[in-house]
């Protein structure tokens, strides 16, 4: 369907869960964060409805996210479930591959296209030092298993933040030399409590493309889809693609087509804005499918055009795993 701007909003991304098993210092405070509890959580089935509901008024892609994915119970048989919804015709996921390895096989049966894989530096001490509890020989050995089980094309996602891992923008790079995969490099969002720390650690897309550039020679511009905000390019010899996410200084909202469903049952408009529509509590007030389409289709027409960050408006209700990015 599209929105009051004319832009057609076709993608779902859904947060799972609020939970993860990193502490990354970019997505949540290391202590003190507050989960909601499970029971204000949509249930699987209250989830896959919501879903077919919103199939119904033309979304056809649908991101599973967090905190992490993985975490969630039942997965497998979750993606099962929305591969079976009509109209449905794309799974894929974002992930910080932890639990990769056993379940790729599996979420690839159940109907899953592909995954996205949070990798922000290869130096297994600042990989800790950055996500506070992970393991970069796990998260890899999730990867391969992903590439194995066709979940492709593959993509591997790094937020750049200073004072951490800038400093590994050439390395990660590197890997499209060997690997057909898409590396992509993302500027940290200020969001929710620990927005000050984000504003003052950002990475401009720029700089990380002058890095790239500076290493590697000039980069090869590839065709755009005008949608993906991850505009791709090549280097010099390389078999997979790079992509530089610019959500702050060079923001997308003319292409956005998209929206976001928590897993306390929101529809949540604009990433970086705090604009909402309640949907668990209708679900569990009785609302039939055609008034939770009026609620879904009427808040759809009012997403925002884009964010505020420019006005200094900084969304302050949820931290970045309550969203899902």
């Amino acid at each position: 369907m599209r929105d009051s701007y004319g832009r057609e909003i076709h993608y779902l991304r859904v947060s799972l869960t609020d939970r993860c098993n990193f502490r990354c210092v970019y997505c949540m405070p290391e202590t003190g964060v507050i989960f909601h509890p499970y029971a204000h959580h949509l249930t699987d089935q209250e989830l896959v409805r919501v879903i077919g509901v919103m199939a119904t008024l033309g979304f056809d892609r649908v991101r599973l996210t967090g905190g992490e994915p993985t975490v969630r119970p039942n997965l497998v048989e979750i993606v099962q479930a929305i591969s079976a919804v009509p109209g449905i015709q794309e799974i894929a996921m974002t992930t910080n591959a932890l639990r990769l390895e056993k379940i790729a096989e599996p979420l690839a049966r159940a109907g899953m296209k592909r995954v996205n894989i949070s990798i922000d530096t290869l130096d297994a001490e600042r990989f800790t030092k950055i996500t506070r509890v992970g393991k970069l020989e796990a998260v890899w050995r999730g990867i391969l298993a992903a590439e194995r089980a066709g979940l492709t094309p593959l993509k591997l996602n790094a937020v750049i933040v200073r004072g951490f891992n800038e400093g590994d923008i050439e390395d990660l790079a590197r890997l499209t030399l060997d690997h057909a995969w898409d590396m992509r490099f993302i500027e940290m969002m200020p969001l929710g409590s620990i927005a000050d720390f984000q504003i003052d650690s950002i990475v401009t897309a720029e700089e990380m493309k002058a890095r790239v550039a500076a290493a590697f020679g000039e980069l090869i511009p590839l065709q755009w889809n005008g949608h993906d905000p991850a505009r791709p390019y090549r280097l010099p010899g390389g078999q997979g693609t790079l992509g530089f996410i610019s959500s702050v200084s060079a923001p997308f909202c003319e292409g956005c087509d998209r929206v976001r469903l928590t897993s306390d049952g929101r529809l949540r408009l604009c990433l970086l804005r705090d604009d909402e529509v309640e949907l668990l509590a209708p679900i569990r007030s009785g609302a039939s499918d055609p008034e939770l389409r009026e609620l879904i289709a009427h808040g759809v027409h009012h997403k925002p055009w884009g964010h505020g960050l420019a006005e200094n408006v900084i969304a302050e209700t949820r931290i970045m795993s309550q969203i899902g990015g």
